[in-house]
């Protein structure tokens, strides 16, 4: 301070008139208003423009001035969602406590400068004892109304009312097109029109109202083969024409139709026991094939491979190529086999009993029929699983569906053999399908609805009810390309459900990015 008090006494030896002094440097502003006082008590009153909860606090008044009349029209609200909608978590404002904040960042500040209030002049002492009246009383008043606690000290400065909301679902990684394989497109919940109406009826007369046997099924030619009694029909969806392809004798009726992959050769299983092969191009049966001792009720075809489930328990493989056709028999089940699948790959087959159990099988070393001893055995369904599924996009993920005594949906990982997920359907699972255009599952169920629901996968979040059918939907298949399913329910009635149409303008871009790939030169020399 010696050397300020040096400069002063200069500068008034040199003022020839006492009192016509110039304007203080800025030096000595800012001492004197150091002097005066460390706390701006107009600079520290908590602003009330955030919250009007606060309207009781007043702030001292402020001099009129174009400064302040400027603020006040320069002040403007903070948008509470970013500008056309981005993927990135921006804090609401009105949702911020900046009160809180305000008052813990201020509270220990407001402490030391009361202590180094003591340490100032006391010809300060005055403006000193009523800044820090006021700020105590602000600070109180503050607390009351934020409910702030000694439990506040440990607790965040900065906290918010509402988290973070999570990515969208249709958000994916930029990244992730390096590593993921092609998947079907994944909606959000609602964006896409699902018609609840069936498009066409078609009478059933006589269909088997019988939960363990599968009298439906549509080939890769678009012929739906269905079993009406003691005959099997063959309607063209196409053209609409109906043929019969054959009539059973008194007694005797199909239990199980299935296609093959490519082509018109119908596997039927027949309450015999007996495996029939039936060329429905020219109307002919082919071969027979025995081995079970009770009604063939499941089929599954792998190529030139078709295995069957029986009453007896068993499974047995047939190669039909071959005039021994028996290939292989499985002993998994103790009771009627109900559900047969092979996997999207080939790799696995899916086997559901009215024992409760699903066994998952895996390929033999040979490449020919599968290990005699099941890879899984799941036991957690309470009811008969006939309802099996394999994830067309993720081969080792199987869908299986129980009773009326279990109602629920799981999901196995058939690589570790575990417990994905479990959904309760309220109602009876008779047969799942997956959608190969969406990530979506359609399961068919009985009372008390006679539904068809469209689950999203994997949040399994139901997108639609499908209404219509009287009594228990039995049987469902799935047409060609995947976009129309029919349904055969107990109501003796066929109903076609266009809710899988894939989306025109996604098709249009699959085209033009097909279109604009250039093919191999290598594959153009091959002859």
């Amino acid at each position: 301070m010696s050397q300020f008090n040096f400069v002063s006494d200069l500068q008034n030896a040199l003022i020839m008139d006492g009192e016509t002094r110039g304007p203080a440097p800025r030096w000595k502003k800012k001492l004197e208003a150091s002097l005066n006082g460390s706390v701006n008590t107009t600079r520290s009153v908590l602003s009330v423009s955030y919250n009007t909860s606060f309207s009781g606090v007043q702030a001292p008044t402020k001099t009129p001035g174009k400064s302040s009349d400027a603020k006040t029209k320069k002040s403007t609200t903070t948008p509470t969602k970013t500008p056309g909608g981005g993927d990135r978590f921006i804090p609401n404002r009105a949702a911020t406590n900046f009160e809180l904040a305000h008052f813990l960042v201020n509270k220990d500040t407001g402490d030391k400068s009361d202590e180094d209030q003591e340490q100032q002049p006391t010809s300060s002492n005055e403006n000193n004892v009523q800044a820090s009246a006021h700020k105590g009383e602000r600070q109180k008043l503050i607390a009351e109304v934020a409910q702030v606690g000694e439990t506040s000290k440990s607790g965040r400065i900065l906290c918010y009312q509402n988290k973070a909301p999570a990515a969208p679902e249709s958000h994916t990684n930029p990244l992730k097109v390096v590593y993921s394989l092609r998947t079907p497109i994944s909606t959000k919940s609602g964006s896409r029109y699902i018609p609840t109406t069936s498009e066409r009826i078609l009478d059933a007369p006589d269909f088997i109202n019988d939960y363990y046997l599968n009298l439906m099924d549509w080939s890769g030619d678009n012929i739906v083969a269905v079993a009406l009694g003691n005959c099997v029909y063959l309607w063209n969806a196409a053209s609409g024409n109906i043929e019969q392809l054959t009539e059973y004798e008194e007694g005797d009726y199909a239990c199980a139709l299935s296609w093959i992959q490519e082509g018109q050769i119908l596997a039927i299983g027949n309450s015999s026991g007996a495996v029939e092969l039936w060329d429905c191009s020219k109307v002919k049966r082919l071969r027979v094939m025995d081995g079970h001792s009770a009604r063939v009720g499941s089929l599954a075809w792998n190529s030139f491979l078709v295995s069957s489930g029986s009453r007896d328990g068993t499974i047995i493989h047939h190669d039909v190529r071959s005039r021994e056709h028996k290939v292989g028999s499985l002993n998994g089940h103790a009771q009627e086999v109900c559900g047969l699948k092979w996997s999207t790959d080939f790799k696995y087959l899916a086997s559901g009993g009215n024992d409760n159990l699903v066994n998952v099988w895996s390929l033999a070393a040979s490449g020919v029929g599968t290990a005699t001893d099941p890879l899984h055995k799941f036991n957690e369904h309470q009811a008969a699983v006939r309802a099996l599924a394999w994830c067309p996009w993720q081969p080792n993920t199987l869908a299986s569906g129980g009773g009326t005594a279990d109602r629920c949906i799981k999901f196995w990982n058939v690589c570790n053999g575990s417990l994905i997920k479990s959904v309760d359907s309220k109602s009876q699972v008779c047969a799942l399908l997956f959608s190969r255009h969406y990530k979506e599952l359609i399961s068919a169920h009985g009372f008390a609805n006679n539904q068809l629901t469209i689950w999203k996968y994997p949040s399994m979040v139901k997108q639609a009810d499908l209404t219509g059918h009287t009594s228990r939907v039995l049987q469902m298949a799935m047409s060609p390309d995947g976009s129309t399913v029919i349904s055969a329910g107990a109501d003796e009635t066929l109903r076609l459900w266009n809710c899988f149409a894939p989306d025109p303008m996604a098709a249009k871009k699959v085209s033009t990015v097909n279109s604009n790939v250039k093919k191999s030169v290598f594959r153009q020399s091959i002859r």
